[in-house]
């Protein structure tokens, strides 16, 4: 369990959450439900526009009907209006909290045919139905209405990012320990969503120039414009803005498949999208510029599953295309603290009758239960403008570069006359004013001394700008050689230099009595962030710690306390001295090498031993270079100020390490090569959730004794760990060849969401599967050859390390994930080599994961 990365990601959002969790209060509202007077039920209305009549204050009505509107001004009237109905002007009590429920009428449908049929309401089909007639219309020209379909596009693009504190009380501002911060407390919008009153603080903003060419495929974005709050040091605000658009992505109605709130949603117009919703034409429109549109409705079959429901409005002509959709969400699906969701998508029409996106407004509320008026409201605003297809550019202008990459210092601090003039939508009051508001904050001393205990608690470091000390999880740790091991250390950070980096620890251990460390400098070559992609850096370092051969352990947080705590037998480690220098290079095509030279010395500690045909062994020495390549198309990251982490795509990425040792050189003492490859890939499967999945293999050339072989990777702890074995023993299985492959299906709730109990609790359904195969060579074969270090033994003589003969090492697992929205349990099951000492063929695991 990587709790510092874990805990990154989510402190800004969590650390607002429950310290305002106590400080919401329900707002004095209109509320009602609109319902369609049409209809012989009088069904709800979703999308329907609501407010003040004479006044921008309003909104839509959700996926029920209902609304809400909020005003600290005298209300006299509100106007409800929706396309093909009569709008509707309702005189209300100015200062009084009341509820006005609205009928709305429709206007004269222009229908070519009406079937009235009596008796039990007709099962639904797909047969013969005309929407579902209409919508795989609609999926057979879908390629044909994609920007990509053009030779050449262009556009200029407007994103912005605003997220909220929702439903705040008015009153906070009034108490004592508040009234410092009333500056930034009586921001409030109330205009934008109906029935939120929203306090900004967080936006970012962001203007580009968009090419793209068809033949060679190319596409390029040029950053114009980019700029979000500033919190400080205490809190990474590129970090928290790159999280905010992964979790409200670009949404793209022609992909089959659209990935929002971390979680991938089935387009209504996807390939297969007519197995999964059912469709219903409820109106024909007519546009004021004279085009005639069929409103198509649309719901899940299955309310549980990972869907929208909405309309979507058809163009009856030889596009079929989208011109405008309304998506929400079904109050039942499987979310993490959502309450609601909308994306409200608008097209224009090109000059040759095809229509492109020209607005996508997403907003959703954030609580933490469905009834709670308070929590966090966020929106995702794009605009595009200046659309411009099959005007051919020079090459140069779809060829992506170094500035496209990394926003220079000039993008990122244009003037307040480049936003006014370029800024393609507007910004409310609310928003104009957190840039200074959340400024003027952030140097505030008792809001820093409060962002520093959070991220302190929830991140694991304490800043003090330059250098920062940390992670909290591992000064603390314990194991049966060292016995209590205490461990302090730190970093600095770009506040210091962006170009030079040094990373320190050192440890104690109370029981072996000996001192370890860690030290590093890094040197930026291309005087970026060592944190920042693309990445161009030299790093010498020093280490000397105690590790477990074949634990795959953080490499400098392996005194994770939490790990302290193994089954079994675990008395056999290593102390390793590493002396390495590295040479790292990433390229903007998102290909990278690294380069390794590496001494290093390994010393048995506990009943580990090293020995041979001529006794008792010390200490093995190895002096190594080696050369990793790695490529990653498409690759983005949760990037920081002092960390990134890569973001989960459907892009594969493959890399691959060739090591040669050298014998004589630094005291080394064999010569050998050694062979690794592997891939990774996540796979979204639709309504089926997605799997990540890795196959690796390797191979070790030349004679070596067993701690140079491939020492599979173990685990002992109660952790679930996604890449090791979790019922393998440390040192069970070595080899000098082998494949690997490496499953883990996320089902999302697909089944679960079926089973009430299951849906209510929204639990998850997950499954693994993991398979070696290796060998072991007669060369490395110590019961063949003397020479090489004689494998481990029990005290009675029992083998507890082997070679993988004919059969390779299986095990699964099935469990359940999001117990109480972050555990992962999982029932683990070892399907053979089950006569090995200390075998467990059965065992729990436990990991901790938050998710959406």
């Amino acid at each position: 369990m990587d709790f510092k990365s874990l805990f990154r990601k989510f402190s800004f959002v969590a650390f607002l959450l429950f310290y305002t969790s106590s400080l919401f209060a329900q707002a004095t509202r209109v509320t009602g439900v609109v319902t369609d007077g049409g209809t012989k039920n009088n069904e709800p209305m979703p999308f329907v526009s609501i407010g003040v009549a004479g006044s921008h204050v309003g909104g839509r009505t959700d996926n029920e009907g209902r609304y809400s509107i909020v005003s600290d001004k005298p209300i006299s009237q509100l106007k409800a209006s929706f396309i093909g109905y009569k709008d509707v002007y309702i005189n209300i009590v100015a200062g009084k909290a009341q509820v006005i429920n609205v009928k709305m009428m429709p206007l004269q449908q222009e229908l070519t045919e009406v079937e009235v049929k009596a008796g039990k309401k007709p099962r639904y089909r797909n047969k013969g139905n005309p929407a579902v007639e209409l919508i795989r219309q609609v999926i057979a020209h879908r390629d044909k209405n994609r920007p990509e379909s053009y030779n050449y596009v262009e556009y200029k693009e407007y994103d912005k990012m605003q997220f909220s504190i929702a439903n705040l009380s008015t009153k906070i501002a009034e108490k004592k320990f508040f009234r410092k911060y009333k500056f930034v407390l009586d921001n409030r919008d109330t205009t934008t969503v109906p029935g939120k009153n929203l306090l900004p603080v967080f936006l970012d903003e962001k203007i580009s120039q968009y090419y793209y060419r068809k033949n060679p495929e190319k596409e390029r974005t040029v950053i114009l414009g980019q700029r979000n709050v500033d919190f400080g040091g205490s809190i990474d605000n590129e970090g928290v803005g790159q999280f905010f658009k992964y979790m409200y992505g670009k949404v793209d109605i022609y992909d089959n498949s659209i990935n929002l709130i971390t979680n991938n949603f089935l387009s209504p117009i996807a390939n297969g999208a007519p197995t999964f919703y059912k469709y219903f034409i409820t109106d024909t429109v007519v546009t004021e510029d004279n085009k005639k549109l069929v409103e198509l409705s649309f719901t899940p079959r299955n309310t549980q599953d990972m869907l929208f429901e909405g309309k979507i409005y058809i163009t009856l002509d030889s596009n079929y295309a989208v011109q405008k959709a309304n998506l929400g969400i079904n109050k039942n699906i499987n979310l993490n603290f959502v309450k609601s969701m909308t994306v409200n998508l608008d097209f224009e029409q090109n000059p040759d009758g095809r229509y492109h996106l020209s607005k996508s407004n997403t907003l959703a509320d954030f609580g933490v239960g469905k009834k709670n008026a308070g929590g966090f409201f966020g929106i995702r605003t794009l605009t595009y403008k200046s659309y411009a297809v099959n005007k051919q550019r020079p090459d140069t202008a779809y060829i992506t570069g170094a500035e496209d990459i990394a926003v220079s210092d000039e993008v990122s601090h244009r003037s307040e006359q480049f936003w006014t003039q370029n800024r393609l939508d507007t910004l409310t009051t609310a928003e104009s004013k957190v840039y200074k508001n959340i400024d003027s904050l952030s140097h505030m001393k008792s809001f820093q001394r409060t962002l520093d205990i959070a991220t302190l608690l929830l991140a694991g470091y304490k800043s003090f700008n330059t250098f920062e000390i940390g992670p909290s999880n591992a000064f603390y740790s314990f194991n049966p050689i060292e016995g209590l091991k205490l461990r302090f250390g730190g970093r600095t950070t770009p506040e210091l230099s962006k170009r030079y980096y040094f990373e320190t620890y050192a440890a104690y251990g109370f029981k072996d009595q000996k001192w370890k460390g860690f030290l590093s400098a890094t040197y930026s070559i291309n005087d970026k962030s060592i944190y920042k992609f693309p990445q161009n850096y030299i790093r010498a370092s020093f280490q000397r710690d105690t590790k477990i051969p074949g634990a795959a352990l953080q490499f400098v947080q392996q005194d994770n306390f939490l790990l302290s705590f193994k089954r079994g037998v675990n008395d056999k480690y290593l102390y390793n001295d590493f002396y390495k220098f590295d040479y790292v290079h990433e390229f903007e095509s998102h290909f990278s090498y690294t380069v390794t030279l590496k001494k290093w010395t390994q010393s048995p500690a506990g009943s580990l031993y090293f020995i041979n045909n001529t006794g008792n062994i010390n200490d093995l020495t190895t002096s190594e270079a080696s050369l990793n390549l790695r490529y990653a198309p498409n690759e983005k990251f949760y990037q920081g100020k002092i960390y990134r982490v890569p973001i989960p795509s459907k892009y594969p990425i493959l890399s691959f390490d060739y090591t040669k040792g050298f014998k004589g050189a630094f005291g080394a003492a064999y010569n050998y090569q050694s062979l690794h490859a592997r891939v990774d890939r996540r796979t979204y499967l639709s309504q089926f959730g997605y799997f990540d999945a890795f196959v690796e293999g390797g191979k070790v050339i030349g004679q070596v004794p067993y701690p140079l072989l491939t020492i599979f990777r173990a685990n002992q702890t109660y952790a679930y760990d996604l890449y090791s074995y979790n019922l393998m023993n440390f040192l069970e299985f070595v080899s000098d060849r082998y494949v690997a492959v490496n499953i883990d299906q996320h089902f999302m709730g697909f089944f679960f969401n079926k089973i009430p109990l299951f849906q209510k609790l929204k639990l998850r359904e997950v499954a693994s599967f993991k398979a070696i195969y290796g060998k072991l060579s007669d060369e490395n074969n110590p019961a063949l050859h003397p020479s090489l270090y004689q494998f481990p033994v029990t005290s009675t003589g029992q083998p507890i390390t082997y070679s993988l003969g004919d059969t390779p090492y299986i095990e699964g697992s099935v469990g359940v994930e999001n117990i109480f929205k972050f555990i992962r349990v999982d029932m683990v099951k070892r399907f053979n080599y089950l006569d090995h000492p200390n075998v467990s063929p059965l065992g729990v695991r436990v990991r901790l994961k938050f998710d959406f």
